[in-house]
């Protein structure tokens, strides 16, 4: 068919648009008889009756399987090797409490980073040791409440905060371990927002002066010393800058070594999902065997033995696992440059429950979701209800030329950072989280209503009230 001139490179032109590529979709998702999409058996028709729109839909199995599937490949590839492998979820792309109990039940431990992700994990009883504590600026009383917690792992992010946590761990008794978050200079073909190794941001302590600062930690009695920790990015799709990282990492490790023990080594997360199927993301098993054969070689290079390795994976298990659902609400066709149309479809969110697109320039997919249609395609862009020309949900998207208002769109792979960065800009209320499994749907994050905005604003008089 003709492709659009407005449409990007990457982006084909299909002889349909009804079909869900597995690699973007969660596993669970698929057509019914009728044509109307279903994940884990739940309708999408009976989903927005039951909750609305915009909604967060959950395919609990396929969260679980995807957090099983990497611990089970990193345990299988590390223990070839000689070592293991203790498995984060990163807290920051999404969680909720049951989220957090079906982490730690498939065996993971949780990666917080503030004292709010903390009180979620806590509330959600897991036990304090298995989170470990991330944070540029952790305030006195993060750190206060994580040591009194009993809290596992706090990574060190600069000089002021070594004297912090050793002030606290010796108030409360304890011996903290902590890492020591190390900028590496490598530079992870990302998005500049998302490469969080290069020298010039606000994350980590320089190589260069990584040894003084390990001798420093080193000297508290209430701190032990468990290990370096690195994070090169978001959204990485290869395997290059983790060879960088691994071989500058553990040739500081076997000079802090020759000092002292040290038992472990974080490699961080940042592993790539597929958001539309130009995207190529590496297969679980392949990227834990080709990290345990880089550590592998590194460490028979240095003649040291291979250390504990640690991994922070969110974005590749939650984000998949995760649909958003919205209603059309009006549909226009823009001539652009007087030679071709952009259909443009605005549905009932945007930028307050997914600002990655606004923010980041990310790319999404979109299906028509209550039916199928033999229409021919047409490029659409998804645009919000917001007040910003950015207000965009899906910049560009084939889809089938009959798309009308009330048609329900749903954009998969929105798990990672989509609830974790709503807001509520125009006043709009964040939407729920629904977990389906098993042809059940059930509300795990409660969607905001006008009530609960109104309740913050201190000028409203109560009802009942008297002046």
């Amino acid at each position: 068919m003709f492709a659009n001139p407005l449409a990007p490179e990457w982006l084909t032109a299909p002889a349909e648009a009804n079909s869900l590529p597995s690699t973007v979709w969660s596993h669970n998702a698929a057509r019914t008889e009728t044509g109307e999409l279903a994940i884990a058996g739940v309708t999408a028709t009976q989903l927005v009756r039951d909750f609305g729109t915009p909604v967060y839909v959950i395919d609990e199995a396929d969260a679980i399987a995807r957090a099983t599937e990497i611990k089970g490949a990193f345990d299988s590839a590390f223990a070839r090797i000689g070592s293991s492998v203790k498995v984060y979820y990163a807290g920051k792309a999404f969680l909720c409490t049951e989220v957090a109990r079906w982490m730690t039940a498939a065996g993971l431990n949780i990666d917080v980073a503030s004292a709010g992700e903390m009180a979620v994990a806590l509330a959600a009883g897991v036990d304090a040791s298995r989170l470990g504590f991330h944070g540029n600026n952790k305030s006195l009383s993060e750190i206060d409440r994580a040591v009194r917690a009993g809290i596992g792992p706090i990574v060190i992010d600069s000089v002021v905060e070594i004297g912090r946590v050793a002030e606290a761990a010796s108030r409360h008794g304890r011996t903290q371990p902590v890492r020591l978050r190390i900028n590496s200079g490598v530079h992870a073909s990302t998005h500049e927002y998302l490469a969080t190794a290069r020298e010039d941001q606000k994350f980590g302590i320089p190589l260069s002066d990584a040894e003084a600062v390990v001798a420093q930690i080193r000297t508290h009695s209430s701190l032990d010393f468990v290990g370096i920790h690195s994070h090169i990015g978001s959204q990485i799709f290869d395997t290059a800058g983790f060879a960088e990282a691994a071989q500058r990492l553990l040739e500081l490790h076997a000079r802090l070594s020759a000092a002292a023990p040290v038992p472990e080594l974080n490699l961080g997360g940042g592993f790539g999902i597929a958001y539309t199927s130009a995207d190529e993301a590496l297969p679980v098993a392949e990227l834990a065997e080709s990290l345990a054969s880089i550590v592998e070689s590194e460490c028979s290079r240095l003649g040291i033995e291979v250390p504990r390795i640690a991994i922070e994976p969110g974005r590749s298990i939650i984000g998949p696992s995760t649909t958003t659902l919205y209603t059309v609400g009006t549909i226009k066709d823009v001539l652009v440059d007087g030679e071709a149309v952009r259909k443009y479809v605005s549905v009932d969110g945007g930028m307050s429950d997914n600002i990655r697109p606004a923010l980041y320039g990310a790319d999404y997919s979109a299906r028509i979701a209550n039916r199928v249609s033999d229409a021919d395609p047409t490029l659409a862009r998804i645009a919000g209800k917001h007040c910003e020309a950015g207000d965009i949900v899906v910049r560009a998207e084939y889809l089938p030329g009959d798309v009308e208002p009330g048609d329900i769109i749903a954009v998969p792979a929105t798990g990672a950072y989509g609830w974790a960065m709503s807001n509520n800009y125009n006043y709009l209320a964040r939407p729920p989280v629904v977990a389906v499994l098993e042809g059940k749907a059930r509300i795990i994050v409660r969607g905001e209503t006008e009530e609960d905005l109104l309740s913050r604003d201190a000028g409203i008089t109560p009802s009942g009230d008297s002046e």
